[in-house]
């Protein structure tokens, strides 16, 4: 009952220092309550992302992203530049995608920002000469699409730092 004479419905919690129902609580753990060898303890202290860090990734074929031949198209395309925008074309996101087939031959299927782009005829041929002068391509070939059209969300982080929209 309460002091007002009310008998109350409830029944409160004890405080946490207080044992429940007769049953007395359990020691807490303490660190000093470990006994451990040096050793151990260096051990344990190792870095758990040292294995995974230190796997190197499956081999990907030369194609493949992730592959030799394919990055070294995409870095062939991050060599060339907008004229209009002093960043490379590949992270303006005009790149849709790079494909490069088991006989070394890359189709790459690119866009421009505006289909009225100072560099809508020349840009494409750019593209696929440096392409194709990568070591180890056969041919490249490029398509140029309008469908997605481009806009400044396709841009990279980096592109967008550097132009100073971020």
């Amino acid at each position: 009952m309460s002091e007002t004479g009310e008998k109350k419905d409830y029944v409160a919690a004890p405080p946490p220092n207080e044992a429940v129902l007769g049953v007395a609580k359990p020691p807490r753990a303490r660190v000093e309550d470990i006994e451990e060898a040096p050793a151990e303890k260096l051990e344990r202290k190792k870095d758990y992302l040292e294995g995974f860090l230190a796997k190197k990734p499956a081999d990907a074929s030369a194609g493949e992203p992730g592959g030799q031949l394919y990055e070294a198209v995409i870095e062939a395309l991050k060599e060339i530049f907008d004229p209009e925008i002093p960043v490379n074309i590949y992270d303006l996101g005009l790149i849709y995608g790079v494909e490069v087939t088991s006989d070394a031959d890359a189709m790459i299927t690119m866009t421009l920002t505006t289909p009225h782009c100072p560099v809508a005829e020349s840009m494409p041929g750019e593209v696929e000469l440096r392409a194709s002068s990568v070591p180890g391509i056969r041919s490249a070939e490029v398509n140029l699409v309008w469908d997605p059209p481009w806009d400044p969300a396709k841009m990279s982080d980096e592109a967008r730092l550097e132009l100073g929209m971020l």
